[in-house]
């Protein structure tokens, strides 16, 4: 399950899954993400059944078939599911299951209709049959993470039937719908694969290559989708890698073509191609079984065309085998939370609040600013996964009423309780406190990601089950860049990501430096590196008006960060 790498310390460590030592490795990341890499996923089979449902046929009980629908950001609705009709059943049991695309960083609305299909209809195929004939038992409604967060993974929801009347449309009751949701086997069997090569070609002028390896999927248009790279290794033509484990759902099958491309490292981003080969795993398998190298070969120009030019290195499979890793929904299972703390940026370069020009202007209509925005799309991915909704809320960079300027406030006013309940009680602290702190400055993260860090070490003291997030929102550059590298460096050990959203038109290079994807791993000011990268950045106009939503853009990454620190210190789901 997600993307797969090796580690290497230091300034050539690369990005981007999961490796033996947990760890993650960050130089060659930027450029694989420009090739299409993406966020984990898993396949979700629901099944379902009911009780207690209405009786609508005279002379027998109802014929059941429940009908799914996918309920999309902008409110519409599109039919994607039919079961099959169960005759004279009150309490239907449906056989036919629902497979879906489970992705964390959306909020997956499904509708649940049950109807009663008329005898006439019974010899006619589900697919085919008009549901505007028949007669509706009930409809319910939750989102696919209410059901996977749930420690048995299985929902009950009432089934209610809306009645209209000339004064007031009300729901009557009509039994209920269990849901169950079971994670796809295929998406946890995980190959564990070391790799060599002998007499790789040098690429420097005054030294020898820093090869690393990316491993690709051919997708149907023939295009190669990047899966999963090893570290980079300096100075070496008969490189043995680390182990990598390569999710086998991801690359399709076990027979599915892959792309291994060796590749020597240039810090400016422009690899060249050493060589490269094309295998599925199972003739990886074989070549470890047999103990054969594979010569790698490197397409050349020949006039208009390419050929294949053989090269003597060779690669080799040094260790193949299957594993079943835990995934990401394992840990949800076993009673793991994830826990949302949010930061808002009050310092004075957000403009006077009264004002419309301003950042943290209040419209009347209800249209919410940017603060708003992010703090909702957000939250209403995470609290599915918090089980009392209770949030942990501060502000930074202003001056409460008759106080100093203050780096990290309670939102809600409270000088000892920084929770409040639920996404409405951040935005109702938020509006508040714009109305009771005066604007001020400077830009400072490092009191706010220590106080996440706390928080996060004392659950850790506890051995709670939790895994935390804290939203940063800002408009500016951060002014205490070194304490806040500090404060990252530091935190990297704990059960802790954070979410970056930089509002309004400020220059954010220094924020991305934060994030690691885009860069070599944090250092402290004492010369110690992150244990891993904790940190996403996303500029809100860079996404706003384009297809992927703020949510997707900062949260695709995070089951990956909490899978690498589980993996990383040998954290088990409890089964």
């Amino acid at each position: 399950m997600g993307n797969c790498c090796s580690d290497a310390g230091g300034r050539m460590a690369a990005v981007g899954g999961t490796a033996a030592t947990g760890n993650q490795n960050d130089a060659v990341d930027l450029y694989l993400k420009s090739r299409g890499i993406h966020g984990i996923f898993s396949q979700i089979e629901l099944s379902f059944s009911a009780t207690d449902l209405r009786d609508r046929d005279v002379f027998s009980k109802s014929d059941p078939m429940l009908v799914i629908y996918i309920k999309e950001r902008d409110g519409s609705v599109t039919e994607v599911f039919r079961t099959e009709v169960v005759l004279n059943s009150l309490n239907p049991t449906w056989i036919t299951k629902y497979t879906i695309t489970y992705h964390f960083e959306a909020v997956q609305t499904l509708l649940f209709h049950v109807f009663d299909v008329d005898s006439q209809f019974q010899n006619v195929e589900v697919k085919m049959l008009k549901l505007e004939e028949q007669q509706s038992l009930g409809e319910a409604s939750c989102a696919l993470s209410e059901i996977v967060t749930k420690p048995n993974r299985l929902l009950t929801l009432d089934l209610v039937r809306r009645v209209e009347s000339v004064s007031s449309t009300h729901s009557q009751h009509r039994g209920k719908l269990t849901v169950h949701a079971e994670e796809c086997f295929s998406s946890k069997t995980t190959a564990e694969i070391t790799l060599s090569c002998l007499d790789l070609e040098s690429k420097d002028l005054f030294s020898k290559s820093d090869p690393f390896l990316v491993i690709s999927k051919l997708v149907e248009s023939g295009i190669s989708s990047p899966v999963c790279k090893t570290e980079v290794l300096k100075n070496d033509h008969n490189p043995t890698w680390k182990p990598v484990f390569l999710n086998i759902q991801q690359v399709g099958s076990k027979d599915s073509p892959l792309v291994i491309e060796c590749f020597n490292f240039n810090s400016n981003g422009k690899h060249d191609l050493i060589g490269k080969v094309q295998k599925s795993l199972e003739d990886l398998e074989k070549l470890h079984s047999g103990k054969e190298g594979e010569n790698l070969f490197l397409p050349t120009q020949v006039g208009h065309d390419y050929e294949n030019k053989i090269l003597k290195s060779k690669l080799f499979v040094d260790k193949f085998s299957e594993t079943i890793q835990h995934t990401f929904l394992d840990y949800l299972a076993g009673g793991f939370e994830l826990n949302f703390m949010v930061a808002i940026d009050f310092t004075a370069s957000n403009g006077n609040p009264r004002l419309p020009d301003s950042l943290h202007y209040i419209d009347p209509s209800g249209r919410q600013n940017a603060y708003q925005k992010a703090i909702y799309e957000v939250g209403e991915v995470l609290q599915f996964y918090d089980t009392d909704k209770c949030f942990p809320a501060w502000g930074f960079g202003a001056r409460p009423i008759d106080g100093p300027v203050s780096h990290c406030f309670n939102l809600n006013g409270s000088s000892n309780n920084c929770m409040v309940e639920g996404i409405r009680g951040i935005m109702m602290a938020y509006t508040s406190a714009l109305f009771n702190v005066s604007l001020a400055g400077p830009t400072l993260f490092g009191h706010v990601i220590n106080k996440a860090a706390l928080i996060a070490s004392q659950s850790l003291t506890n051995e709670a089950q939790k895994y935390f997030v804290l939203l940063i929102i800002t408009d500016g550059v951060v002014t205490d860049l070194q304490e806040t590298k500090d404060a990252l460096v530091k935190a990297s050990d704990l059960p802790l990501s954070i979410l970056i959203v930089g509002v309004g038109g400020a220059d954010f290079k220094e924020m991305e430096i934060l994030d690691a994807d885009k860069g070599e791993r944090l250092e402290s000011s004492t010369g110690r590196v992150a244990s891993r990268d904790i940190v996403q950045f996303v500029s809100f106009r860079d996404v706003q008006g384009g297809e992927i939503s703020v949510v997707q853009a900062l949260l695709a990454e995070l089951p990956t960060q909490f899978l690498t620190y589980m993996r990383s210190r040998d954290i088990k789901p409890c089964s």
